[in-house]
């Protein structure tokens, strides 16, 4: 399996070792070229690769680039939070941190974030977006210890992909310093979900005892009554 963080390409490179190595390249040329051919040209040529070569390694175009730039942010992500590193938080600053160091990670790059989102949005790579997205919000569970394999796993990822999408938009229409206000709008939605996973855990606790359902929607719908 190709090393996607290789620090270099060797010189007898191999089309699927370009196909790791170069959307970080081709995502600096597509701020202003789109996650076009001239892009993938452009940036094959400043790394000294065969264009021809490059093309063979996106044989989808555009969401080929698209998905392996997310690819190399994913494996960008597991090198910079160590397992030692991650047991040091809690649930809630893992999660919050693995989100957010999405967004700082290619904070230099928004103008191609913001044409790819535009790729993945198209109608025909919809069901492929779905599952990039799916995959992101699986390796942050994993990453932050998750384990569960009941329908608590599809949950789960589920959510999280909701809070990822939504504090996303936020971020690429954001201009407050060091993207200060997508991080408190992170930090809100995080504080949902973790809100309802107390409220989820409470429900499916087999003592139903400790969990009166009555009581808890009547303070749903009274919110200053015990």
């Amino acid at each position: 399996m190709t090393d996607i963080l290789m620090e270099s390409l060797p010189e007898d490179y191999t089309v699927d070792e370009v196909r790791t190595w170069l959307p970080p390249f081709i995502a600096q040329e597509a701020a202003f070229d789109g996650w076009s051919d001239e892009a993938l040209t452009n940036a094959a040529n400043g790394q000294g690769i065969d264009p021809a070569i490059a093309r063979l390694a996106f044989p989808d175009g555009p969401i080929d680039m698209v998905d392996q730039w997310i690819l190399h942010i994913d494996a960008k992500m597991q090198r910079d939070f160590s397992e030692d590193k991650l047991n040091t938080m809690k649930i809630r600053s893992k999660i919050t941190e693995l989100v957010w160091y999405r967004f700082t990670s290619v904070e230099q790059e928004k103008e191609a974030l913001r044409r790819a989102i535009a790729i993945l949005a198209l109608p025909v790579n919809l069901k492929r977006a779905g599952k990039i997205s799916w995959r992101t919000a699986d390796l942050i569970w994993r990453m932050a210890g998750d384990t569960a394999t009941d329908y608590n796993h599809y949950t789960k990822r589920t959510i999280l992909t909701g809070v990822y999408s939504s504090t996303l938009m936020h971020f690429l229409d954001d201009d407050s310093e060091d993207h200060a206000e997508t991080r408190a709008f992170l930090e809100r939605r995080i504080e949902n979900v973790m809100q309802f996973e107390k409220v989820k855990a409470k429900w499916l606790n087999t003592d139903r005892e400790s969990f009166d359902l009555g009581s808890f929607l009547g303070r749903l719908r009274y919110p200053g009554k015990k």
